[in-house]
């Protein structure tokens, strides 16, 4: 069977020439900086007037910030980083049970954006999965490992809750009743990705993903201590984002800049 992921075990010596991309696209290292202020909010300080100030600030200044004491446990985030590397250590056959192009299926293993449309590919396999509502999604999530299923479970189930908590949050920074956000957006879903990056022979041909933006409301991101390379734009400038200590990094996407602009 030949691979279509590149979490295949395979070790590459050169970049495969499709994700190499033209030079006019490739990754600029040197015109990447450091970023050291993009903002870590405690949310359990206990000063809930700070708090909604400096969440308020870091949607208007950013679109990102950090957040810590979130209320979502350390064993929880422990859990679901363990099981994902669990999941792409997999066999290749393994993991190939559950692969589709098909960007319209509720669960696949898939590479790049959209490997069938795009001349470049991006340095990336992914794990697609709906999670909410979990009774109808899980079934068909991943059955190996055999832990997959309930750590997946837990861990969707505390980040949904914090998701609510910053819609509050957000809602409450623009002057707006707490539940603002919610009712402006309706019943909402919820989606996971958990996104894998190979180590890459040639990093300096390719991205893992390239600069894009969330269409979603809100993204809710857990880092790998150990894997660097998330980047913001601010200001024209691309800003490195350090991975920080049992934080989760908050992307305000899409959706939601409409919301706050339409609730006003």
């Amino acid at each position: 069977m030949e691979a279509k992921v590149i979490s295949s075990g395979i070790r590459y010596s050169s970049l495969p020439s499709s994700y190499i991309r033209p030079e006019s696209e490739r990754p600029k290292l040197s015109e990447v900086a450091d970023c050291e202020n993009v903002p870590v909010i405690d949310l359990g300080c206990g000063n809930r007037s700070l708090i909604i100030k400096q969440i308020g600030d870091a949607c208007h200044e950013f679109g990102f910030f950090q957040v810590i004491n979130h209320g979502i446990s350390k064993e929880s985030m422990e859990e679901i980083l363990a099981v994902a590397h669990e999941f792409f250590s997999l066999p290749v056959e393994e993991k190939m049970k559950l692969y589709s192009d098909d960007p319209s299926k509720t669960m696949r293993l898939s590479t790049s954006f959209n490997v069938k449309k795009e001349t470049v590919h991006n340095w990336r396999d992914y794990l697609r999965l709906h999670c909410y509502p979990l009774e109808k999604y899980v079934p068909e999530w991943p059955s190996v490992p055999l832990s997959f299923k309930d750590i997946a479970s837990n861990y969707c189930r505390e980040v949904r809750q914090l998701g609510f908590r910053l819609q509050e949050a957000i809602s409450e920074s623009l002057g707006l009743d707490l539940d603002n956000l919610k009712n402006v957006l309706g019943e909402q879903g919820q989606h996971m990705a958990v996104n894998f990056y190979p180590a890459c022979p040639e990093p300096e041909l390719t991205y893992g993903l390239p600069a894009h933006t969330d269409p979603n409301a809100l993204t809710i991101l857990l880092q790998d201590s150990q894997v660097a390379g998330l980047q913001v734009l601010k200001d024209g400038k691309w800003l490195s984002v350090k991975p920080h200590p049992d934080a989760f990094v908050i992307n305000i996407g899409d959706q939601l800049q409409v919301s706050q602009f339409l609730g006003k």
